[in-house]
C-alpha cells in the first residue's frame, strides 16, 4: 500500500489543568513511520546519512537567519553563528537505493500524518517537525518535476484562501530552494479547525524533497525561527477556542508513533512527565542544565539541548562527543563519514544517557546503533558537528526521542519527558 493511502489522524485533548496536561476525549492513530539511515538488512546507508547531515545543517542555518531577521542577533545562544551552507548532493552519487515500496522507502525518514487545507479541505501528508516553525505544501503553480507526484494546493478550488503580501523562502547548499507566496487558509488537524492560518503554497521545491512521500512540512517550534514569523497552528487553535491547552505530546517508534495535539496521552507513558523550562530566545524547544552521562559517569555538563523531531541523529560539540566515545569499548572515528564514530556491533552501548537534573534518560543500544559498516563494525547515532547553534549546545533528534515520551507546552514554556509504556 502506498504511504499516500495511509490516512493518519492526529489525536487531541482538552484540558483545564495548569500543570502537566492529561488525556481527554481524543483518539489515537499511529503516525507513518520514519526511515533511518539503516537499510532493511541492517547496513548503514552512507548516502542517506550524508543527505541527513546536510539537511540538518541547512535547516538550522535557515532557522538562525530567520531568528536574526525576526529578533536580532541578541536572541542567539552564546557562541551561535550562521555557518556557510552545506551541499546535500555531495553524498548522493554513491547513495544505495533499495527496491522497496514507498512506505518502506520512507520508513523512519520523517514522522508524517494527514491534515487538510482549504474549504472544501484538501488532504496533505506532512512531516511534523519540532525543529522548524512553518507550514508549507506544494501548489498547483509548482512545475518542478519533484512536485509532480505530490498533492498540490489549488487556491481556485478553495473559498477560504486569502493571499498576503509576504513571501516564503528556504535556501539550501546546492543552490536549490523551497519558495512561494504566503496565504492564510483554513487548516484542520485531528479535528482541530483553525481559520486564517498562515502557510505557503510553494511554487519551487528543492530536489531533496523529490523522493519523499510527504507533501510538505508542519513546523511545531516557536515563531522566532519562522520564515513567516506568524503564530503557529496550536497557539492559533487555543486563541480561537479550539483547544484549551497549547500542549502536544509525541511518541516516536517503529510502531504506534503518535502526535497528540492539545495535551498528552498517558496511555503511552508511565509516571509523571519531568518538565524543564524552555530557555533562551532562540525559538527552539531548548532547555539548559543538561548532562551527558555514560554508566552514571559524567561526560559533559551544563549543556544547552534542542529537542528536534525532524532530525535523525544527535549532534554535539566534537570534544564532548569524542570524550563520550572514549567510554565505548574499541570505538574510533569513522573515516568514511566525518564526525561519526564506529564500534564493534556487539559492543553497541546501552548506557549513554542525558539528564536535566532529574532522571537519567537512557538511549537504548538499538537506537545508538545507526547501522553496520562491516560484518563486525557499526556506526553510532551520536555525531560530532558544529551546527552554529551555540557554545555547549546539542541538537537532540529521534535517536533520543524514540526512548521517551516527549511533551511540549507553549502554555508553560516547557518541554518534558516520561517513561514509555
Amino acid at each position: 500500500m502506498s504511504i499516500k493511502d495511509i490516512l493518519t489522524v492526529l489525536s487531541f485533548v482538552l484540558s483545564t489543568t495548569a500543570g502537566p496536561v492529561l488525556h481527554g476525549n481524543g483518539g489515537s492513530v499511529p503516525l507513518t513511520q520514519r526511515r533511518s539511515c539503516t537499510n532493511d538488512d541492517g547496513w548503514f546507508d552512507h548516502g542517506m546519512a550524508a543527505e541527513r547531515v546536510a539537511r540538518d545543517h541547512n535547516k538550522h542555518r535557515n532557522n538562525l537567519m530567520n531568528l536574526q531577521k525576526n529578533c536580532g542577533r541578541e536572541a542567539f545562544n552564546e557562541g551561535a553563528n550562521i555557518l556557510p551552507p552545506m551541499d546535500f548532493t555531495s553524498g548522493l552519487q554513491n547513495k544505495k537505493r533499495q527496491s522497496e515500496s514507498l512506505v518502506d522507502e520512507d520508513n523512519d525518514e520523517y514522522w508524517a500524518g494527514r491534515l487538510s487545507i482549504g474549504n472544501p479541505g484538501e488532504s496533505f501528508l506532512v512531516n511534523f517537525d519540532t525543529g522548524s516553525a512553518d507550514l508549507w505544501v506544494p501548489s498547483t503553480n509548482c512545475t518542478d518535476s519533484q512536485c509532480s507526484p505530490k498533492q498540490k494546493y489549488n487556491s481556485s478550488a478553495s473559498s477560504s484562501g486569502v493571499p498576503t503580501s509576504s513571501s516564503f523562502l528556504i535556501k539550501y547548499g546546492d543552490g536549490s530552494s523551497v519558495s512561494g507566496p504566503v496565504w492564510t487558509e483554513t487548516v484542520v488537524a485531528a479535528g482541530v479547525k483553525v481559520t486564517a492560518q498562515n502557510f505557503s503554497p510553494v511554487n519551487t521545491l528543492s530536489p531533496m524533497f523529490g523522493n519523499e512521500a510527504a507533501d510538505g512540512i508542519f513546523g511545531l517550534a516557536f515563531p522566532a525561527i519562522s520564515s513567516m514569523h506568524k503564530t503557529p497552528f496550536l497557539l492559533n487553535a487555543k486563541n480561537q477556542g479550539r483547544v484549551k491547552s497549547a500542549t502536544f505530546g509525541i511518541k516516536l517508534a517503529k510502531t504506534k508513533s503518535e502526535l497528540y495535539l492539545g495535551g498528552t496521552n498517558p496511555s503511552l507513558y508511565t509516571g509523571d512527565i519531568e518538565y524543564h523550562s524552555v530557555t533562551g530566545k532562540a525559538g527552539y524547544w531548548q532547555t539548559s542544565g543538561g548532562n551527558l552521562v555514560v554508566s552514571n559517569s559524567l561526560i559533559a555538563s551544563s549543556l544547552t539541548t534542542i529537542i528536534d523531531s525532524g532530525t535523525t541523529f544527535i549532534y554535539g560539540p566534537p570534544d564532548q562527543v569524542d570524550a563520550m566515545y572514549k567510554s565505548v569499548p574499541d570505538a574510533a572515528p569513522y573515516a568514511s563519514m566525518p564526525g561519526f564514530y564506529s564500534f564493534p556491533c556487539i559492543s553497541a552501548p546501552s548506557n549513554v544517557a542525558f539528564n536535566w537534573g532529574g532522571k537519567n534518560w537512557t538511549i537504548s543500544a538499538a537506537n545508538m546503533n545507526a547501522g553496520k559498516v562491516s560484518l563486525t563494525q557499526c556506526v553510532g547515532a551520536i555525531a560530532a558537528k558544529d551546527l552554529g547553534l551555540g557554545k555547549n549546545t546539542w541538537l537532540i533528534g529521534d535517536s533520543f526521542m524514540k526512548n521517551v515520551y516527549t511533551a511540549f507546552s507553549f502554555d508553560n514554556n516547557s518541554v518534558g519527558f516520561a517513561t514509555l509504556k
